[in-house]
């Protein structure tokens, strides 16, 4: 992810000096993250690259207010969470539709060497268990081990405290590592012992 000293000079070259090109690069610079984490609520690609849309045209349109914007990283995750929610009730309303159906995707898991020797079968499980966390718990655990955010900023980001956060993250992988474990014990047979 881009460095946080690059994002306040990108955001003051936009603000003083209505820099597009400083706007393009925060664009490009944040739009996969941002893309994934709207993609997560909604399970849309088109809603999902509408909602960044809107987020970036509004940010353009207010750029002589971004000197006031404390963390825009931040502030641009906050301003995803509130339009892809905002499209989320709407789509309520209009279908009916619970929260709960809509997934997070996880576009990625970093491996160390070790466990690049995991199999497909244990990546589906992996995957599975993820699918299955309940949504603040998949929030949490995408902001987290994917973006690489810190739990003060996911906190900001969710309205939740930093405490609710570890908690969240905690039991996600708890879960996570609870299926992965029972799967192992399940699927590899016991080795006898040589003498």
């Amino acid at each position: 992810m881009i460095a946080a000293t690059r994002i306040k000079y990108l955001q003051n070259r936009i603000a003083k000096y209505s820099d597009q090109y400083a706007y393009k690069e925060l664009f490009t610079s944040l739009y996969s993250y941002l893309y994934h984490f709207a993609f997560s609520f909604i399970k849309s690609k088109q809603s999902a690259e509408e909602i960044l849309s809107d987020v970036f045209i509004k940010i353009w349109e207010k750029r002589t207010e971004m000197d006031e914007i404390a963390n825009l990283k931040v502030y641009l995750y906050v301003a995803t969470r509130n339009t892809a929610l905002n499209y989320v009730e709407k789509q309520k309303r209009d279908a009916t539709h619970n929260i709960d159906e809509f997934t997070a995707g996880i576009k990625s898991l970093y491996f160390d060497p070790e466990q690049l020797m995991v199999t497909a079968e244990m990546m589906n499980l992996i995957q599975k268990a993820i699918d299955d966390l309940p949504i603040k718990c998949r929030m949490v655990f995408k902001l987290v081990k994917e973006d690489g955010m810190k739990y003060r900023e996911v906190a900001e980001i969710m309205d939740i405290s930093t405490k609710t956060v570890e908690n969240q993250l905690a039991i996600a992988l708890r879960k996570i590592g609870s299926a992965v474990d029972f799967d192992i014990k399940r699927t590899i047979p016991a080795m006898g012992h040589t003498r």
